[in-house]
């Protein structure tokens, strides 16, 4: 599905950003780039897909983002899809909610996806296709107590992403851009809840479980792909009916 392709993936050393880089280097992409802040993590991803390239990259740094553009401008002469996946949390209720939580927040799931979307957009507007597809959360369509920081992102890039479906279409440029918005999902970060707490999310989910990273990475997949090529400015929910 994604022959050909050049890729980046921001935030994959875990979670749902390592199992969207593991779908696209085993759907035949070109090139994988996994880019976090920590890349020993994703050494083994190197080891194991001759097609992944680890890159030790934070998404609030303006400088690291360009060279690492120019770097793949250099070598590819194209980038065909980025998936804006680094996100962090920093959750409390809006009185305990210190404004320093508030700003990293902002800074990494907000401004990061600004600072990577401004440096790819333009190489991909010059080749005349891409597609980017960025992680909201049903927390950005339908809000969440203690979660004031993170739902401000997370509605902000399904804003932002609107516009730019717009902004990079104008002059006839097929370069797409969407949202995934997942529901309750087991990542390494979640199977640490207590089991009421589990128990709990799987009940207010109507297909009665949480959702498991692959569900994720196959709905970027068909975005990513020449199979969504006239879905643009779209948000995809992928939370087994959790927001309906």
């Amino acid at each position: 599905m994604l022959n050909n392709k050049i890729c980046i993936v921001t935030g994959g050393a875990q979670g749902i950003g390592r199992c969207i880089v593991e779908t696209f280097a085993q759907q035949g992409a070109l090139k994988v780039y996994a880019c976090d802040m920590n890349i020993e993590a994703m050494r083994d991803l190197e080891e194991q897909y001759s097609n992944v390239s680890a890159k030790e990259l934070n998404v609030c740094d303006r400088k690291g983002i360009q060279a690492l553009i120019e770097t793949l401008k250099a070598e590819h002469g194209k980038i065909d899809v980025l998936v804006n996946n680094a996100g962090i949390t920093r959750d409390n209720l809006l009185d305990r909610m210190s404004e320093d939580d508030w700003d990293m927040v902002i800074n990494v799931n907000l401004k990061g996806v600004f600072n990577m979307t401004q440096a790819v957009a333009p190489l991909m507007i010059e080749n005349g296709v891409g597609s980017i597809i960025t992680m909201s959360s049903v927390v950005g369509t339908d809000g969440n107590v203690g979660q004031t920081n993170y739902a401000a992102t997370k509605g902000g890039v399904i804003t932002m992403t609107k516009g730019w479906a717009k902004e990079f279409s104008r002059k006839g440029a097929q370069v797409r851009a969407n949202c995934v918005a997942p529901g309750f999902i087991e990542t390494p970060m979640t199977i640490e809840l207590p089991e009421k707490v589990l128990n709990f999310m799987k009940g207010k989910t109507p297909l009665g479980r949480m959702g498991k990273p692959e569900d994720i990475a196959n709905g970027v997949l068909f975005l990513a792909s020449d199979n969504s090529n006239f879905i643009t400015g779209q948000t995809l929910k992928i939370d087994g009916g959790l927001v309906i």
